[in-house]
């Protein structure tokens, strides 16, 4: 027994020896596999304690397990010894604290854009879009605005080549869902548009929804219902409107929108400038004029559009001082929203 003893500690040692001084993981495996796999060097002394007399085999069974735990143990550290050294080659340092997996959120104006567009939904309008990319025709002419009219001018638009411009509203979305549609119609039309502006209330590119109703009997008094419920929806239960006197080429009569400030509820500040109301949307009327585009009987049909600047929806509803803040990538800002 004394010498199955003394090979199975020189077994032991071998293993030791060669587990500490493995180059890799391939290289320790194989030295697993040489001492301690099925047919390994030490299993078989521990195979070999069966042969023993029967008084022999318990002091001689203990030494043997003993030895394999040892050997598991230096094969373990060995181990992690090789994979961090392994890890730290990668420029990990695994003793860091963990971080946290950002979540993605919506942008707040693709945000504000879903809340406008889900009221509006609730009220019966559809969601329809249209291209980015306009022609004349659509964006300007089918709209009522004559080649001279000096509202193409104010609305410093973007050509891209002849009778081709980045549209300048969803205005024509409009047009192109009438040329499809019969009354009545009760669509919604958000998207990007485009403009020559640039300053801390407004930006090269920004986002709309346009509304539009065409019905029979159709009257103004519509028109208000609509966007008071739209503006106590989106706002608050409280928020009030009013309707002031305006100029558009596609509508008549045509109102501005204000809502009471939103800071001050409509007892004057400096956000609202001592008005107490802040300038929301444009609307109006369809000019019968626009129903011949689209072959619609003025005689028997009337309708309201109306206009909202998403991004000038979401500075007002989050108190956002400028517009730039928006577009400018900063998750700083971003993430409070």
């Amino acid at each position: 027994m004394s010498s199955l003893l003394e090979e199975i500690a020189a077994v032991l040692k071998e293993a030791q020896i060669a587990f500490r001084e493995a180059l890799d993981l391939k290289a320790l495996e194989n030295a697993r596999v040489f001492y301690l796999g099925s047919k390994g060097r030490l299993t078989g002394l521990s195979r070999g304690v069966g042969s023993l007399p029967v008084e022999e085999r318990p002091k001689a069974g203990q030494a043997a397990n003993a030895a394999q735990a040892v050997a598991k143990k230096a094969l373990d550290e060995a181990i992690a010894k090789l994979e961090t050294a392994k890890t730290r080659s990668l420029g990990l340092d695994v003793t860091l604290p963990g971080r946290r997996r950002q979540v993605g959120r919506d942008h707040l104006i693709s945000r504000t854009m879903s809340e406008i567009c889900g009221v509006f939904e609730k009220l019966g309008f559809t969601v329809v879009e249209g291209p980015e990319v306009e022609t004349d025709y659509y964006n300007f002419e089918a709209l009522n605005f004559p080649a001279d009219h000096p509202s193409r001018d104010m609305q410093e638009s973007l050509f891209v080549g002849d009778k081709l411009l980045l549209r300048t509203h969803t205005s024509p979305v409009q047009i192109r869902s009438m040329e499809k549609l019969k009354p009545p119609v009760w669509i919604i039309a958000p998207g990007k548009t485009y403009r020559r502006d640039d300053d801390i209330t407004h930006s090269p590119m920004f986002h709309q929804v346009e509304g539009l109703v065409v019905d029979k009997n159709v009257t103004m008094a519509d028109l208000k219902g609509v966007l008071s419920a739209f503006a106590t929806a989106f706002f608050s239960p409280k928020t009030a409107i009013r309707l002031r006197p305006s100029f558009f080429p596609f509508t008549e009569p045509s109102a501005e929108v204000d809502i009471a400030c939103v800071l001050c509820g409509g007892s004057g500040c400096r956000l609202c400038k001592g008005s107490g109301w802040l300038e929301l949307l444009g609307s109006g009327m369809v000019d019968p004029a626009l129903y011949k585009f689209v072959g619609y009987d003025p005689q028997e049909v009337s309708g309201f559009a109306f206009g909202l600047g998403v991004d000038r929806a979401a500075m007002l509803k989050y108190g956002l001082a400028n517009i730039r803040h928006l577009y400018e990538g900063d998750l700083r800002f971003l993430e409070q929203f």
